[in-house]
């Protein structure tokens, strides 16, 4: 049985949550992963406990639906696991412009990046306030930090996730919960293919890998660190955008969110 406590961790079927599973694992972690594939999670708990002799707890369910916060609670609690790490890492993106994304798609961004994530936390971080000692990591984005057009309310509610965990960081310190806000850049995983912006500038800059992304996480979060910028080259890009006017700062950001444009004569994106 795992000796380093009980990580419960979102969006745990593919990307940086996959990677995420394997290193807590590693770690004598037990676990709680959800996602909404139940067969994804199965097979991976099946691995996880073989390779580690861990015990798995899988939850099937859509974050989407406000009352899934609630359930996912009460089915930890039924089946005696205590959690003593949340890792808030599902969500998506949409790369459109605003009025050319259906609002009902824009409304489940935000219900995913932020509602259940501030649900979650809030129905966690109570309990590991009462045993005095816990942690939350929540993934957040280098896009928290600058307005990004044609993906307008994915950046927004990175935003909020970065201004949220810097936050609730101060508050718990003192009560033996030490609370982690994880800024990757673009990683190569299945978000960029969903929302659309695999072939953006962003993308064609170049992306991280999900293992080597999720490691930097894993360790990050482990030295109870409170914001983190993955990578150098992140690092400096929000630096710098501290010091770039704002008007330079959303023109960029349109820039690394368009498309090619189409070549109409050959029938395909421009290269």
């Amino acid at each position: 049985m795992a000796r380093a406590g009980t990580a419960l961790i979102t969006g745990a079927s593919t990307g940086i949550g996959l990677e995420l599973t394997r290193l807590f694992a590693a770690g004598e972690h037990d676990l709680v992963l959800v996602a909404r594939s139940k067969q994804k999670l199965d097979e991976l708990a099946t691995e996880l406990s073989s390779k580690h002799g861990v015990r798995v707890l899988v939850v099937a369910e859509d974050l989407q639906d406000p009352a899934a916060p609630e359930r996912i609670l009460e089915r930890v609690t039924r089946e005696g696991f205590t959690v003593d790490l949340l890792v808030n890492n599902a969500g998506f993106g949409a790369a459109a412009p605003f009025l050319e994304t259906a609002a009902r798609r824009s409304l489940d961004m935000i219900a995913l990046n932020i509602s259940a994530l501030t649900h979650l936390t809030h129905l966690f971080a109570a309990g590991m306030v009462e045993r005095g000692h816990g942690g939350v990591l929540n993934i957040a984005s280098t896009a928290g930090f600058q307005p990004g057009p044609n993906m307008a309310v994915y950046y927004a509610t990175k935003a909020y996730v970065v201004s949220f965990t810097e936050a609730i960081a101060v508050e718990l310190a003192p009560k033996g919960v030490h609370v982690t806000a994880f800024c990757p850049g673009p990683v190569e995983t299945e978000f960029a293919r969903i929302a659309g912006n695999d072939d953006s500038v962003l993308f064609k800059m170049g992306a991280a890998r999900a293992d080597a992304v999720a490691l930097d996480a894993y360790r990050s979060f482990m030295k109870r660190r409170v914001l983190v910028i993955s990578g150098g080259t992140n690092w400096l890009g929000v630096q710098l955008l501290r010091f770039a006017p704002r008007a330079l700062v959303r023109k960029v950001a349109a820039w690394v969110n368009s498309k090619p444009a189409p070549d109409a004569s050959r029938g395909k994106l421009a290269p």
